[in-house]
């Protein structure tokens, strides 16, 4: 419990430190929002393109691991959308509420934890993990926000209007940019890598501060949905795993450390994708900001209990 408390409580302090300014006055009521904007903009998609430009073939060519984690998120994604679409919600806040119960925290809680658990052989299908999370998950998740967005009603016009969307879009921009890179055999300038390297080391913690500065902004009760926010932390925490242990173990049957690995990463609490992308939407913030921070908190726990049980 106390390697997973020593990696999760950075998390806390850089919320706290977003809540402590803004409650101060040494923020404004827009900076969540600016902050926000920079991440989706510059931080963001710097950090998509360095993940994915050097990505290694021999690495995250591991199908059965792949197919493990990648099912697990897609089948609580889709069940929460479908769960939401029931309410009913509209379909941009129920692809975000998707989101909340299938993004795993990989990037900033996912490295370090499986380094201190599992070990260095970890990194790689930590690193497939992350790909799958921040690419391919949240290309899809944009996706379905950008059609839920739009009101043409000719599919032409409709067509069109989503593709110009996706294509202005840095957040699947910067991703497919990226792949170019291993696909074509080039390598980044050493200039241009340390650029990526420190926009990019920006994605996370400003996510993160942008998070308590959207906390600390006072909201009447009606706001906050805890209903809804204690359904998507108990997707994230107990299904996922629980999906992705199936998946792994008794489907494709991977080796125990893969297994160990896989249900590892889908137990991580919820990354910031969701609220950045509420944020960025003018969607529906406050359930995120709650799946988000309640996840974490509970995940100091959750995750203890599982690598205790898993040994």
């Amino acid at each position: 419990m106390l390697s997973t408390l020593t990696v999760i409580m950075p998390i806390f302090a850089l919320v706290f430190a977003g809540w402590l300014v803004r409650r101060l006055g040494v923020l404004g009521a827009q900076a969540s929002t600016e902050l926000s904007r920079f991440v989706i903009y510059l931080a963001l998609p710097a950090l998509l393109f360095d993940i994915v430009a050097h990505a290694q073939w021999a690495d995250i060519w591991q199908p059965g691991f792949v197919a493990a984690f990648g099912i697990g998120s897609a089948v609580v994604f889709c069940l929460t959308l479908a769960v939401s679409l029931r309410r009913p919600r509209p379909l941009a806040d129920a692809v975000i509420d998707g989101l909340n119960a299938a993004y795993a925290n990989t990037g900033f809680v996912g490295f370090p934890l499986a380094l201190a658990a599992l070990g260095k052989e970890a990194l790689a299908p930590t690193l497939i993990a992350t790909i799958i999370t921040v690419c391919v998950l949240f290309a899809a998740a944009i996706v379905l926000i950008e059609v839920a967005l739009q009101t043409e009603t000719r599919r032409k016009h409709l067509f069109v209007k989503i593709a110009a969307s996706l294509m202005r879009n840095p957040l699947l921009i910067a991703p497919v940019l990226g792949a170019l890179v291993p696909l074509s055999g080039l390598s980044v300038p050493t200039a241009a890598e340390s650029f990526l390297k420190l926009l990019g080391g920006a994605a996370s913690p400003c996510a993160l501060v942008a998070l308590g500065l959207f906390l600390a902004e006072k909201r009447d009760a009606a706001e906050r949905d805890l209903t809804t926010a204690t359904l998507l932390v108990g997707f994230k925490l107990l299904l996922q795993p629980a999906v992705t242990w199936i998946i792994a173990s008794l489907v494709i049957g991977l080796s125990p450390r893969l297994v160990q690995t896989a249900v590892l990463l889908a137990a991580l609490p919820t990354g910031t994708g969701s609220f950045m992308l509420a944020e960025h939407y003018r969607r529906e913030a406050s359930v995120a900001s709650s799946a988000i921070l309640v996840s974490t908190v509970i995940s100091v726990f959750t995750l203890s209990a599982y690598l205790a049980w898993a040994g």
